[in-house]
């Protein structure tokens, strides 16, 4: 057998979910002459490596590097994958190059990572003086040649919790497990019994297909539940790999052993230290969390850097992302985390991930009100795992559980914004059971009793409010005193809540003061002064800077108005708060928006526009976990209009215009708000424009109609166009709102 043919040892090994990532690499290995690529150990880069090499037209060699200790051999085992003898007098990468020289190959160097100065050196020369030589490497990280491609490796996909059959038996990382257990376990099928476990487990393991493989082998004797279980308890059941395979994949400890081999003194605590972070971190925090014995705070960029580069950690991208973010594959943070233990550094690591998030949450909350609000909530939002997991550290770390109480009682908006006011008042209710006295004890029961009023747990309120009085300072009793105005406006107590919001404004400090501006604001139009209420919201209005609160202020004024004054002056203040809402991606607050925009056009006389609204609120309002029925200020205004568009327009017509609202997405129920309600006295439509209209109104794609009419589907979308230019309108759901209009 010729040796470039002997070169070919994963020829037969089956190759599953890589299709997309084999297209890459051709195409790069096309388009250059060297390609890394790069990621973590067991992430299937020596699979993707062999496939290509299995299926390249020309010759190629696989020259597998893991087994080599001596950088200085690395010459001398590229010679032996290619059947070359040492030359007397000559270095044997001069034999190897004079060899390659006049040939058109791939060379496959496979494992890089241990090697990488003299891999580079060795693969500068190859492309100097061997033109026809295309080499494709794989390494935990790039080789840093000049006109290097690197193409990370990612793992395999897994589905989320809860995915029916059909659609999990199409994620690679399950087709994976499958595919391995039914090697060792012929009768193993995919079922509904066992899908939840094979989903659970592959999602334990990141997808990483060593670790799958690994996993499914040990289905010989357990079931995936078990396995699974053994896993997530912290157990080892993986016991070794087949004995053909190299000895460093024959268990997953020993592919993380390989790894943690490959750092540094200094790269191997930055790995350890970093792996109590949950989900992502940014640069800052890894500095102050991995600075420490052996790690200087200004070395951690580098070190950091380096750990990218052997894939250690990836780059956590997000689109339009002002600040790089960074993480860890849930394996390789285990074993982190292992290390950690055993440096004996677990709890002062933990420590002072603990405090960076204590005193980001501290400045996150004096800044809130400024023009940093965006900012702070987004950062807030990608922070919120290593909140919870500097929170659960405080609560069960033995004396610790103070700054969880400080912590919890911060940024309230925050929570709200994001719909989990529930977790806030766990975590803040756990802490207050574990700190009986506390200086923060009185404000965390304050805090705790606007979540629990913001879910309408009123007894839970009354009795975390009157705690709090009994040791509270001036500014905590002012909070209290906002919390119970708030309180007496959700039970339609107007009077009471004017003058609670009125005392609270003047002595609350200025982070907590707009709230109960606004429900002095409102609370006083509804007792019937409504231009002092204008007033009140415009004076507030021009001392808020931040969108949150802006956004609140515009949905007072809206109310004010929709109620007691002018609609038109409703409609602009409502969609100027859908326009503040927007880059927060604040549901709860553009639910409030439409809502109030659905009263406005109930009031108009749009009523087919008002029960699009009502159905595009009602999604809203599901979605932010509530609804004008359970909040009682709004429950009689939202009842008043509903009755006002649905006598209007008939119940039949309504309904149906409600549903047409409650389907559409929340992109589509934004465009809707903002946009003026379609009239019924447009131009009419022929015959065939009107059918096409009432499809559109049914929710049919331009294919789909092209399909039910027999057209082609560049025609049905010409006709949708004239339908939008005839009716003097820009969207689909403007057709549809139409159709409910005008049809009987």
């Amino acid at each position: 057998m010729a040796p470039d043919e002997a070169a070919r040892p994963l020829a037969n090994t089956s190759f599953v979910g890589r299709g997309r990532e084999d297209a890459r690499v051709r195409e790069a290995l096309g388009a250059g002459r060297l390609t890394t690529l790069t990621g973590p150990g067991g992430v299937g880069k020596t699979r993707l490596a062999g496939h290509v090499l299995a299926a390249h037209p020309g010759a190629a060699v696989f020259v597998g590097l893991a087994e080599l200790r001596n950088p200085d051999l690395l010459a001398n085992l590229v010679a032996d994958r290619l059947g070359l003898h040492h030359r007397p007098g000559e270095a044997v990468e001069d034999t190897v190059l004079d060899h390659l020289r006049g040939r058109e190959l791939l060379l496959v160097l496979d494992n890089c990572e241990h090697l990488v100065e003299v891999g580079a050196r060795f693969v500068q020369r190859v492309l100097d003086t061997c033109p026809g030589v295309v080499v494709l490497a794989t390494s935990r990280q790039s080789l840093g040649v000049v006109g290097e491609r690197v193409l990370p490796v990612p793992p395999l996909a897994v589905p989320e919790r809860g995915t029916v059959l059909d659609e999990a038996a199409r994620y690679d990382a399950v087709v994976l497990f499958v595919d391995r257990v039914r090697a060792v376990v012929p009768s193993f099928r995919l079922t509904s019994a066992n899908v939840d476990d094979v989903v659970r487990l592959c999602g334990h393991l990141d997808g990483l297909p060593l670790a799958v493989e690994l996993a499914a082998a040990r289905v010989r004797v357990l079931s995936p539940g078990q396995v699974a279980d053994r896993l997530v308890a912290g157990g080892s059941p993986l016991g070794s790999g087949p004995r053909t395979a190299p000895e460093r994949q024959r268990t997953l400890r020993a592919t993380l052993d390989w790894s943690h081999g490959l750092c540094t003194a200094a790269e191997r605590a930055v790995w350890r230290r970093l792996s109590v972070f949950a989900g992502s971190f940014e640069l800052g925090a890894a500095e102050h969390v991995c600075a420490g014995p052996g790690v200087a705070a200004a070395d951690v960029l580098g070190l950091v850097d380096a750990l990218l580069d052997k894939s250690v950690l990836v780059r956590d991208d997000r689109p339009g992302a002002a600040t790089a973010r960074y993480r860890m594959l849930e394996v390789l943070r285990e074993y982190g985390q292992e290390r950690l233990r055993g440096a004996g550094e677990l709890t002062g690591v933990s420590r002072r991930h603990r405090d960076f998030f204590d005193r980001l949450t501290a400045e996150a909350d004096a800044a809130w009100l400024g023009p940093d609000q965006v900012r702070w909530a987004d950062r807030l939002h990608h922070e919120q795992a290593n909140l919870r997991a500097a929170l659960h550290w405080s609560l069960t770390e033995p004396g610790e559980a103070g700054v969880a109480l400080a912590m919890a009682a911060r940024v309230d908006e925050h929570w709200t914004l994001r719909g989990r006011n529930a977790e806030a008042r766990m975590w803040l209710d756990r802490a207050l059971a574990a700190v009986p006295a506390h200086p923060a004890r009185a404000k965390a029961l304050s805090v705790s009793a606007l979540y629990a009023l913001w879910q309408y747990d009123v007894p839970v309120v009354s009795a975390r409010l009157d705690e709090a009085e009994t040791t509270a300072d001036e500014p905590v009793l002012a909070h209290v005193t906002y919390v119970r105005a708030l309180a007496a406006m959700l039970r339609r107590d107007f009077a009471v809540a004017a003058d609670l919001a009125r005392r609270a404004a003047r002595d609350c400090p200025a982070r907590h003061r707009p709230h109960p501006r606004w429900i002095h604001g409102v609370c006083t139009a509804t007792l019937g002064d409504v231009d002092t209420a204008r007033t009140l919201l415009a004076d507030l209005a021009a001392d808020v800077v931040d969108p949150y609160y802006l956004s609140m202020v515009h949905y007072g004024q809206a109310v004010v108005e929709v109620l007691y004054g002018d609609a038109d002056a409703a409609a602009r203040a409502a969609r100027a708060g859908i326009a503040a809402d927007l880059p927060l991606d604040n549901r709860f607050g553009t639910a409030h928006q439409v809502e109030a925009l659905a009263w406005v056009h109930a009031r108009q006389g749009e009523h087919a526009h008002a029960g699009l609204l009502f159905g595009a609120a009602a999604t809203l309002w599901e979605a932010v976990g509530t609804s004008p029925e359970k909040a009682g200020s709004l429950a009689v205004p939202h009842l008043d209009h509903w009755t006002l568009a649905r006598d209007g327009l008939g119940h039949d017509r309504f309904d149906q215009a409600v549903a047409t609202g409650r389907a559409l997405s929340f992109e589509q129920a934004v465009r809707c708000a903002l946009a003026p309600a379609p009239t019924r006295d447009r131009s009419a439509l022929t015959r065939r424009e009107h059918e096409i209209a009432v499809l559109v109104a049914a929710g049919l794609s331009n294919r789909d109609i092209a399909a039910k009419l027999v057209m082609s589907p560049r025609t049905a979308e010409t006709h949708v166009q004239h339908i939008l230019t005839k009716l003097g309108f820009t969207r689909r759901t403007q057709i549809a709102a139409w159709i409910v209009a005008r049809e009987p």
